[in-house]
């Protein structure tokens, strides 16, 4: 049989998984989900097979072989957490954590957890809660978050039970999307939008980043701060609607509207322009400043900032100067109760 068209199970967190033919394997083998000691089993084979051991399979890790690069002095390793998406328009993500595991997340972002979760309310970021820094880095860590216009409080929710995988989950705050940002494939840092982020492995902090521009601290919708987060692990930000993901080539730009940026490479230069002239700034309806983007990097664009959603409901209000009944009926006018 060919290699290509082989199917082939794995033995993934004690269990049976697939079958998977070798473009599946590859894409497993770049997450990082493979590894030399990793269970397979195929056609022809008797029994559960090291994938180091297979030929035809070895060659998957052979760009993942070289060990990482030392991490940063005071930098810990992040939980290793598996997940999943759910939903379309109105997502939530769930966690699966191992005994002694824990996920980070904005204060009432939980949706459901099972019975082995314990929850801790901690200061600050998940970071200092695993590698510890006493009363005066957790002060910091809260002030931090403070700037960033979040609260001072983040929720831990650890796996304390002492065999088997125990689940939490996390909703998005309104519609939108749930992206998965495995920092460590990233460079180990992202800057993200002020209330883009959700939840996190523990070991990700979430620290701040001050705009050096001063036309991009005063116009460019974020104001001076916005988030950073650091770390190897997984964290999960939100945009509202649909996600627009772009590679920048280096000396490549993109304007986009300030509202609609929710990520970015710490690569990427941000910089602000007024929208054309005074005339299609002040009625083009676009506002009055567009965001230069400009490469190398990658960027994460939303369709529907919460701000835009905000002021559409608002205007649709009766406090905002729109109809309570009718809207949509010829007769509307005369059925409202003024």
């Amino acid at each position: 049989m060919d290699a290509s068209s082989q199917q082939w199970y794995l033995a993934l967190g004690g269990q049976p998984a697939g079958p998977y033919d070798l473009k599946k394997l590859r894409a497993l083998a770049n997450e990082g989900r493979l590894g030399p000691d990793t269970l397979v089993y195929g056609q022809g084979f008797t029994e559960w097979t090291p994938l180091k051991a297979v030929g035809e399979l070895a060659g998957l890790l052979a760009s993942h072989a070289a060990p990482p690069p030392p991490l940063p002095q005071g930098r810990a390793l992040a939980d290793e957490i598996d997940y999943v998406i759910e939903g379309s328009e109105m997502q939530y993500v769930e966690i699966e954590l191992d005994p002694g595991e824990s996920a980070v997340a904005e204060a009432g972002a939980m949706l459901y957890m099972n019975q082995g979760i314990t929850m801790e309310t901690i200061f600050g970021d998940g970071r200092r809660a695993q590698t510890g820094g006493g009363i005066l880095g957790s002060l910091v860590g809260a002030g931090k978050r403070l700037l960033t216009g979040e609260s001072l409080f983040m929720t831990v929710f650890t796996h304390s039970g002492p065999t088997g995988k125990a689940r939490v989950a996390f909703a998005a705050p309104y519609p939108g999307k749930i992206l998965p940002m495995h920092l460590g494939e990233l460079g180990g840092e992202l800057i993200c939008q002020k209330d883009a982020f959700l939840c996190a492995a523990r070991g990700v902090a979430l620290e701040i980043t001050f705009q050096k521009k001063i036309g991009v601290g005063l116009f460019g919708g974020e104001g001076f701060i916005m988030q950073r987060l650091v770390g190897d692990g997984l964290a999960f930000v939100h945009a509202g609607g649909t996600v627009v993901e772009m590679d920048l080539e280096p000396g490549q730009r993109i304007r986009v509207d300030t509202g609609c940026l929710v990520a970015l490479n710490p690569s990427v230069s941000y910089d602000v322009q007024m929208a054309g002239g005074i005339k299609t700034a002040l009625f083009g309806g676009e506002g009055l400043f567009l965001a230069n983007l400009t490469g190398p990097g990658r960027v994460w664009l939303q369709s529907l900032p919460f701000s835009r959603l905000a002021g559409r409901m608002y205007a649709a209000a009766p406090q905002g100067g729109g109809k309570q009944r009718g809207e949509g009926s010829l007769l509307g006018g005369f059925l409202r109760d003024d």
